[in-house]
């Protein structure tokens, strides 16, 4: 008798809150790409920061690791 007078549950729209965390994530992994890029090529390497957003570095740097 009990089941018959239960309200049905609705269920919970979580599509805003999957959204607004995946869009979160792609955020703070963008962030720590380009923290991590300024911490290695300037602190590490030693190079101006104007440089490591250039995009000649980046293909001399992917001509390097990938020169047969």
């Amino acid at each position: 008798m009990d089941e018959q007078n239960e309200v049905p549950v609705r269920r919970k729209r979580k599509f805003g809150r999957k959204a607004l965390r995946f869009t979160l994530f792609l955020l703070f992994f963008i962030v720590c790409l380009a923290g991590g890029l300024v911490f290695g090529y300037v602190y590490v390497g030693k190079q101006p920061l104007e440089e490591a957003f250039q995009p000649e570095t980046w293909v001399h740097v992917f001509d390097l690791v990938f020169a047969p």
